[in-house]
């Protein structure tokens, strides 16, 4: 990791300050929890110091930024944690990921392999190969070159579809050494080996991953492997390459069968374990198939609610009624922050043909964001997903919130069926029932518990519940994915609040369970909170009411807030 100013590039050395810089870099513009930062510190259990320690190490940071004229601004004390500011222009991370955003908004054109190509060039040896932290090693390194292989192999799967093969053979062969149990790579060196005229080559290179795979993985190669092989020992002409998501998954002989991915749906797939929402469903679709409906629906409601599952969910399942096609741009990057309306546009796709198409713009930061998009969309059905149901959008263009709440009791106990399993949820139905109300019904605290479960198998469901029950919005994370982890979804929903606004949220945990939230704020305030997913509207009687789960956090969070104020020299 290392810092650019002009023509000088400094490379930071292992330190504690180095391992909160990459902890805070690699979740880009989101606000990082300080429990997070603590982790990735000090590995173990940080000491009774730690909280004050963290905050040498953040001013240590911006003495460094201003000797190389970066903003001591850049990173930003917020509530919960720390956010740091970060775009394409300055951190590589975000730009590697807009580029091979703009890759797939370009698939099947030149753009494609270009864009993936810049992206590739940017990647400078091992990751994070100066930061010490044992949990960013462990947890956030392979996720990071997950990202480059899947980029190098679609680079690959290009210039092989296009018939240059000599041009990824170095590719290929450092790929196979790096990781020879990873059966794409060799696949693509085999085919490219063959297509050159290097048939003892590529069967040599077969028969080197097939016994590796026998002795370290028991296993035998998969189908498509061998289906490459037994093409090449019958000396058969390969048809023309084609890119995975292209391919018949069994095209007919003679033409050898170089790939064994089945071809993509049109549209977003069904939800992994989806359930419940069934008056959700009917509702969308409803509106969605109404020919003469409004073309904008708005399925708004709190951080990590489900906005984005119903939304897949119920494009999947009207995706007949669209001859014309389903499609889904995601409007944030990978580490929440929203792209601009500029960027967005380029991930619009093309006006297509063939009647009614439907088009989910997901996770929209605003109305702001979605405007400057709809004259775009070529006619489209536009379904958005958003914390804020996007009233100046609604208005100007017509169309329909669809308010979503938490799921019942039974939902969320089959949604922890649909995830774990029937028998281990079955096995203890009184503890999958408390663990459901300790995740307030909530599809994304539920997700996180159903994979802590699965990543334990030894763990019974009533100790899970206990165990999230002493601290349900601290424990409510997992540690690969910012984007499943409570402290970060619902601290960058608070982080983007405005002060005043952040202020009467955390003000709603000190509220007793039975106290309504009109008395920490004014009428104005409140109506803010709704809009901004923060709060509900209230039953006849009560103008307001706030999930039990999100006062729960408002409470923890203050509590987190105040014990680091204690911390603070006097």
């Amino acid at each position: 990791m290392s810092i650019a100013h002009g023509p000088e590039t400094v490379v930071l050395k292992p330190s504690k300050p180095t391992s909160l810089l990459a902890a805070l870099l690699l979740h880009p513009g989101a606000v990082v929890s300080t429990g997070y930062l603590l982790h990735a510190v000090w590995d173990e259990e940080p000491p009774a110091t730690a909280r004050a320690a963290l905050q040498t190490c953040v001013l240590r940071l911006r003495r460094l930024f201003a000797k190389y004229g970066i903003s001591a601004t850049t990173i930003e004390a917020v509530p919960g944690g720390y956010r740091m500011r970060n775009d394409p222009e300055t951190l590589d991370l975000s730009l590697f990921r807009l580029l091979t955003a703009q890759a797939r908004a370009a698939a099947g054109t030149p753009e494609e392999l270009y864009r993936l190509r810049e992206a590739l060039s940017l990647w400078q040896g091992q990751p994070l190969s100066n930061v010490a932290s044992g949990m960013l090693q462990r947890d956030a390194v392979p996720s990071l070159e997950q990202e480059r292989l899947r980029a190098l192999e679609r680079v690959c799967d290009l210039e092989l579809a296009a018939g240059n093969c000599h041009q990824v053979l170095v590719d290929l062969y450092e790929g196979t050494r790096r990781l020879p149990v990873r059966e794409r790579f060799t696949e693509q060196l085999v085919e490219a080996l063959y297509r050159t005229g290097r048939q003892a080559e590529a069967l040599a290179e077969y028969r080197t991953v097939r016994e590796r795979l026998r002795e370290e993985l028991g296993v035998d190669p998969g189908p498509g492997l061998r289906r490459l092989e037994l093409a090449i020992l019958r000396a058969e002409e390969l048809g023309p390459s084609a890119r995975p998501e292209e391919l018949d998954p069994a095209p007919p002989r003679p033409a050898a069968v170089v790939r064994d991915r089945a071809p993509e749906p049109a549209g977003p797939p069904p939800v992994p374990g989806f359930a419940g929402r069934a008056t959700d469903l009917r509702a969308l679709a409803l509106r969605l198939t109404d020919t003469g409906g409004p073309r904008l629906l708005v399925v708004s409601g709190a951080p990590g609610i489900g906005k984005s599952a119903l939304a897949q969910q119920s494009a999947y399942e009207v995706r007949e009624a669209f001859p014309g096609g389903v499609s889904a741009v995601d409007l944030a990057r990978p580490d929440g922050c929203p792209l601009d309306p500029e960027e967005a546009r380029k991930l619009l796709p093309g006006p297509g043909g063939g009647g009614r198409r439907l088009l989910v713009l997901d996770n929209a930061a605003g109305a702001g964001q979605v405007l400057p998009l709809l004259p775009e969309t070529g006619g489209a059905t536009v379904l958005v997903t958003s914390r804020r149901a996007l009233a100046a959008a609604v208005a100007t263009h017509g169309g329909f919130v669809h308010r979503l709440d938490v799921l019942a009791p039974a939902e969320a106990h089959a949604l922890l069926t649909g995830l774990v399993g029937a028998g281990r949820i079955g096995g203890e139905e009184h503890a999958a029932r408390e663990l459901a109300s300790v995740c307030g019904y909530f599809p994304l605290a539920l997700r996180i518990a159903a994979g802590r479960l699965l990543t334990r198998p030894g763990l019974s469901v009533a100790d899970c519940a206990a165990w999230l029950a002493e601290d349900p919005p601290g424990r409510l994370a997992l540690a690969e994915d910012p984007r499943l982890s409570v402290p970060e979804v619902l601290g960058q929903a608070v982080g983007a609040l405005p002060h005043e606004l952040r202020e009467a949220f955390l003000r709603l945990g000190s509220l007793e369970s039975r106290s309504g939230p009109a008395t920490v704020a004014e009428e104005s305030v409140l109506e803010q909170l709704v809009e901004a997913g923060m709060l509900e509207d209230g039953p006849p009687g009560e103008p307001y009411r706030v999930h039990a789960f999100l006062r729960v956090y408002a409470r923890w969070l203050a509590r987190g807030r105040a014990g680091a104020a204690a911390l603070l020299p006097r």
